[in-house]
């Protein structure tokens, strides 16, 4: 099951729990199943769950992807590993980086969506049939640490999104590109006959 690897398993499966710290684009890898792997625990933190709410410690991360909360207090809790997924999901989503340009300035990720989002321009953020993702991603993304998802709740949000879209390429009926009949092997076979 999903919610027992990955982000989930680290916040809620590890005891102590583990805040990654450095939740990335870079940092998630694919295996040759495309399954999604985290890597690079350099920066994670042990969470004593006897300290309360929060850790305290320096920021570290790489900008664009660390909370805001975090530089202004210190403070590190998993909801900081959920923003940094959110951020994930927007680059992901959208296809722009972290930071991004806009009207000729620097501009981050959840601005510029939401900018775009509040303007109407859906369509130029990303394909009408991720919109269920990009509601996710800016839930992860929510200036208060409250509002955001835990990841278990971004786990079971996409896994339902998965099932839908497929559900629906189901009922479609399929359609034939024209290749199916090609021999593409003798097509491009580097022994020519």
């Amino acid at each position: 099951m999903l919610t027992e690897t990955g982000l989930p398993y680290l916040h809620h499966g590890c005891k102590p729990p583990i805040v990654h710290r450095d939740v990335k684009f870079t940092n998630i890898l694919l295996n040759g199943n495309f399954q999604a792997k985290i890597a690079d625990f350099g920066l994670s933190k042990v969470f004593p769950t006897e300290v309360g709410t929060h850790i305290s410690t320096a920021v570290a991360g790489t900008p664009g992807y660390l909370v805001p909360e975090y530089y202004t207090s210190n403070r590190l809790t998993e909801k900081s590993d959920v923003y940094s997924f959110g951020i994930v999901l927007l680059v992901i989503i959208t296809g722009q980086p972290a930071i991004t340009i806009y009207d000729d300035n620097n501009i981050h990720i959840s601005r510029w969506a939401n900018l775009k989002l509040a303007g109407g321009d859906m369509k130029n953020i990303v394909d009408p049939k991720a919109w269920k993702a990009v509601e996710l991603s800016m839930a992860c993304v929510a200036r208060t640490p409250k509002r955001r998802p835990t990841m278990n709740e971004v786990v079971i949000e996409l896994t339902d999104s998965l099932v839908m879209e497929r559900a629906c390429q189901e009922k479609k009926p399929r359609q034939l590109t024209g290749l199916g009949s090609l021999n593409l092997e003798s097509i491009y076979d580097p022994n020519p006959r």
